[in-house]
């Protein structure tokens, strides 16, 4: 691990905010609007779309199972750092772990109290809920082989190339001491853990690079062009390169639009939703703007917002964020919560593990 100033220290943390709950307010944006065509967006909302949260789930500003998934992520990268203290190191099995631990929210009425494995996170009763969680998420962390460990030659739904590989993987791009092949190589074999096409997979490597690169300090086109080398490495890249050089190629189009948004498909397969993340993030005046362009189209909206908050909110940080949507998003203490706790275990892991109060918020073994 690197010696971190405190500057440097504020600055990650920022970042991981900004990344985490820049995600979370895409998602929102996107919640009301997920199913309904451009035409109908604009029918009920005006010429611009939505220019705000819509009531969905019963609420303004509610989460989806991107923001829900995105933070069990998390929970399952901080328990690998800590059980790597005891000789146990590999992510992928804890991170699947934790994916299980998310499937139990979407089968139970709410956290079994007994169950002391499920940590801090897993007794957040408001993560408790179904908001659209994806067929290929579902089956692959459930039936008589749930327990069983999805790797690259052998993953769960290898057919499968669904956005729900793609919109959960911008913490693995929060390892910033990681190289970036390797933490290129950590988003795949936790994508086949639930989704196993390769351009599934191979989408999911390349947005956590993108994020890498601008936690890094980086822009988001050097995050582009370095996913696009690592991934011309790998056998079937040809879906995901082709639709990231789409992006690149709308960008220099013209006026960002709508239509040209949907150009680039409706987001509900990974590369899809990739494309239209990036390509949004790319364009954006601010974070809002971006964040509505993402949402404005026919297709997985909250997705595709959730994928370009990710990246803007690691790119500038969580005060950038328009402070309007942070007010009325959900869970919003859960989420810093858990971005803290992601920065502290990265920064300050040696001093907390073997602790009390880490032990009982994050058990391993």
């Amino acid at each position: 691990m690197p010696l971190w100033s405190r500057a440097q220290q504020q600055d990650f943390r920022s970042r991981v905010r900004g990344c985490l709950l820049g995600g979370a307010v895409g998602d929102a944006l996107g919640a009301g609007i997920e199913f309904d065509s451009l035409e109908k967006i604009r029918a009920a909302h005006g010429p611009l779309g939505v220019t705000g949260y819509v009531p969905a789930y019963g609420r303004r500003g509610a989460v989806t199972d991107d923001t829900q998934m995105t933070l069990f992520t998390l929970d399952g990268l901080i328990r690998a750092h800590i059980g790597r203290d005891t000789g146990t190191w590999h992510p992928p099995t804890d991170v699947h772990k934790a994916y299980l631990r998310w499937h139990a929210t979407q089968q139970d009425w709410g956290p079994d109290e007994r169950r002391t494995e499920l940590g801090w996170l897993g007794r957040q009763e408001w993560l408790y809920a179904q908001r659209a969680p994806g067929q290929a998420c579902l089956t692959g962390l459930s039936g008589p082989d749930a327990e069983r460990l999805g790797t690259v030659d052998a993953p769960r739904n290898p057919h499968s190339k669904g956005c729900g590989t793609v919109m959960r993987a911008a913490p693995f791009g929060l390892l910033t001491a990681w190289d970036p092949s390797l933490v290129f190589q950590l988003a795949v074999e936790c994508s086949v853990l639930t989704h196993g096409h390769p351009t599934g997979y191979l989408a999911a490597g390349a947005f956590a690079v993108i994020v890498h690169a601008v936690a890094r300090g980086g822009t988001p086109e050097e995050g582009v062009h370095l996913a696009l080398a690592l991934l011309s490495e790998r056998p079937s890249h040809e879906e995901t390169t082709t639709a990231l050089r789409a992006a690149l190629d709308a960008v220099r189009a013209g006026e960002p639009t709508a239509e040209r948004v949907e150009a680039l498909g409706e987001g509900w397969v990974a590369e899809e939703a990739l494309a239209i993340g990036v390509y949004c993030a790319l364009v954006a005046e601010d974070v809002r703007s971006g964040l509505l362009l993402a949402v404005n189209h026919s297709g997985d909206s909250d997705s595709t917002g959730s994928i370009c908050g990710n990246l803007l909110g690691a790119l500038h940080g969580e005060t950038a964020l328009p402070a309007d949507l942070l007010a009325e998003l959900e869970g919003r203490g859960t989420i810093l919560e858990m971005a803290d706790d992601f920065a502290l275990e990265l920064v300050h892991g040696p001093e907390l593990h073997g602790t009390p109060g880490w032990a009982e918020r994050y058990p391993v073994g």
